[in-house]
């Protein structure tokens, strides 16, 4: 049985989160910034971020 979504979860976890490409390390920034490269990961200093997967695939 599928578990039901929250709303207010949904935003909390994926709303305005960012993946390192490098190091997997996670952002918590604006989409414009992020785009602009203005956002960098704190683990690495890279500046490729990618948004986060809404669903695992298993």
């Amino acid at each position: 049985m599928p578990k039901q979504k929250f709303p207010e979860a949904e935003a909390r976890l994926f709303s305005r989160v960012f993946i390192c490409m490098k190091c997997g390390g996670r952002v918590k920034a604006s989409p414009a910034k992020v785009k602009a490269r203005k956002i960098n990961c704190r683990k690495c200093k890279s500046k490729q971020l990618r948004a986060i997967h809404k669903d695992r695939k298993v």
